[in-house]
């Protein structure tokens, strides 16, 4: 895989003119305060740049090596690991999950406690939820239940007891839900494999793929860029508002409860779902792995696996033509998502303001991380920066 950057060809400038304007736009409307934008095409890094600020009250400037809070970017690097997990052998996907977390057995309405799987963790059908995707005075709210990126010091058992109080939306294969079934994973994994879930993940994903910059600690606060908010400011503007523990947006009908600090805070458990940090050159590292095949870290039946969309459209919580996989969102129907991207890329964001997509069909990796929320997960930019790559390439045909 070379992503080094050369001389850009006549078919990356258009792209670049395109992809710049997107972002500029973005940081002088303030819709963004920095970003890392990294687009690979059959390998080759035909477009990176570092833009704004990393952090505003200091003035300083982002860099391409900045480190983010991942938040959900967090679960490809999970979903990998458990395929792959379960391709050694090692675990089977379709094992109960109290094999290893016995007294975790949440109940439905009726007080019955079924049986949840593995893969049901893992494909978001197990019943279970987040406490952001809930209305306020939900049982989530009730039981103080952790999203996996807020309440620093707390532990899994004890997060894991307040989930498992909460009632299952549905039974388990039935329907489909976002949900903190990837914390639950990632705590199981740790159990069936005897291995602490940040050493896992380091063992099979990131040391075999040298991604020194990721991980469940931060690698160097000296990068690690600052957080911020869209909201809107006691004198109408919506100049984002720098984050701090505590600090919360509003989402659909639930909140968001963020706290930058949670990952510096010992005891607060791995996420599997959103508590890793990392840079954008990680993020694109694994993107490039699964569309080359694995690239002998990962079995080509585990990135088979991984390009699947295991719960078709239409989904509850999901665009049209959009259903999921393992640890991302699948493309299969372009026309009636309405979006040039091919059938069968793969998608997904994080809540601290991240996109990424990759594109197989077209050969295409995108990754944008940014330190604005929710603008640099699903607001205009993120639309803008995928029609500019598409028309980019497209006009360099």
């Amino acid at each position: 895989m070379n992503l080094a950057a050369s001389a850009a060809p006549v078919a990356a400038l258009s792209l670049r003119d395109r992809v710049d304007d997107a972002l500029d736009r973005a940081l002088a409307e303030r819709r963004l305060v920095g970003a890392v934008v990294l687009v690979a095409r059959d390998g080759e890094l035909v477009y990176r740049r570092a833009a704004g600020q990393a952090d505003r009250e200091s003035d300083r400037l982002m860099r391409e090596d900045a480190i983010f809070l991942l938040a959900s970017v967090t679960k490809p690097f999970l979903a990998a690991a458990a395929v792959e997990l379960a391709e050694r052998g090692r675990i089977d996907l379709d094992a109960p999950v109290t094999r290893w977390l016995p007294q975790f057995r949440p109940q439905l309405a009726d007080g019955s406690a079924p049986q949840i799987s593995l893969r049901q963790l893992l494909a978001h059908t197990s019943g279970l939820s987040y406490r952001f995707g809930e209305p306020a005075g939900s049982d989530y709210d009730t039981h103080e239940v952790s999203d996996g990126f807020d309440q620093p010091g707390l532990g899994i058992d004890e997060n894991l007891r307040r989930l498992g109080q909460t009632r299952l939306r549905f039974a388990p294969g039935t329907g489909f839900r976002y949900s903190l079934g990837l914390d639950v994973l990632g705590e199981a994994l740790a159990r069936a494999t005897a291995t602490p879930l940040p050493q896992l993940i380091d063992e099979l994903i990131l040391a075999p793929l040298a991604m020194a910059d990721s991980g469940f600690q931060v690698a160097d606060y000296k990068r690690l860029s600052a957080h911020y908010g869209n909201s809107v400011a006691a004198d109408g503007s919506r100049r984002p508002a720098r984050m701090h523990d505590g600090s919360e947006l509003p989402y659909f009908e639930g909140v968001l409860r963020y706290a930058p600090g949670r990952i510096e805070k010992a005891g607060s458990y791995p996420s599997g779902g959103a508590g890793m940090a990392g840079s954008a050159g990680d993020v694109l590292k694994l993107l490039e792995t699964l569309r080359r095949g694995g690239d002998g870290v990962l079995a080509p039946a585990t990135v088979a696996t991984l390009l699947q969309a295991h719960t078709p459209a239409p989904l509850e919580g999901l665009d049209p033509g959009w259903g999921y996989g393992y640890g991302a969102a699948v493309l299969t129907d372009p026309l009636a998502a309405a979006t040039p991207q091919s059938r069968g890329t793969l998608a997904w964001g994080g809540v601290y303001g991240h996109s990424w997509f990759l594109d197989p069909q077209r050969g295409l990796s995108v990754v944008a991380l940014t330190n604005t929320a929710l603008e640099g997960m699903d607001g205009r930019f993120t639309l803008d920066l995928r029609d500019a790559v598409y028309a980019g390439l497209d006009a360099a045909a």
